[in-house]
């Protein structure tokens, strides 16, 4: 198994970790719907399933 063979500082091991940082995701807004979702992900509007602004599934509840 690797072990080290010198203590690695902190300052030393904080930089190699500065790169790991939560990033807010990216959102698009439909043209269609108006709705903000996830860019290249199926998203819901009034129960209907709506991808790249065209309809894929439609609620087909009665009301």
């Amino acid at each position: 198994m690797a072990h080290p063979k010198r203590k690695i500082s902190k300052s030393r091991r904080d930089k190699r970790r500065t790169h790991y940082k939560a990033e807010a995701p990216t959102l698009t807004t439909c043209k269609t719907t108006g709705a903000v979702h996830l860019p290249h992900r199926a998203y819901t509007v009034d129960g209907n399933v709506y991808f790249n602004g065209k309809i894929l599934i439609e609620n087909t509840a009665a009301v």
